[in-house]
């Protein structure tokens, strides 16, 4: 109980504090999950890294800017900034190559 200007006063909030619940709490776990589970992957295979090596891009694509008559009207960012599991992508493309040229002992040049 707290007193002002000599007049008790309950605040609930304090006894027990409301939590909060979220309805988009679900989406940040099953994208935490997708995250952890993509960095667990372990390559152990050449042509499961090969196949890694050539469908994830070595660096983000696609950064615009459109112009008419010579006056920028809008800017198209880096898609990479719209993928949340961009950097998990780029580690599993990272351990395909570095399979690839350790074990496999593959020149890796083509893929960069």
């Amino acid at each position: 109980m707290l007193k002002t200007n000599g007049q008790p006063m309950i605040i609930s909030s304090f006894v027990h504090p409301i939590e909060e619940t979220r309805p988009g709490k679900n989406k940040f776990n099953l994208l935490q999950t997708l995250r952890q589970y993509l960095d667990d992957i372990e390559i152990d295979n050449r042509q499961v890294a090969k196949l890694i090596a050539k469908l994830i891009p070595a660096q983000c694509p696609f950064e615009r800017d459109i112009v008419v008559l010579g006056r920028k009207i809008a800017h198209i960012p880096p898609l990479c900034k719209f993928n949340p599991l961009y950097d998990q992508f780029v580690g599993l493309r990272f351990r395909a190559l570095c399979y690839l040229v350790d074990k496999c002992g593959e020149d890796i040049q083509s893929y960069c």
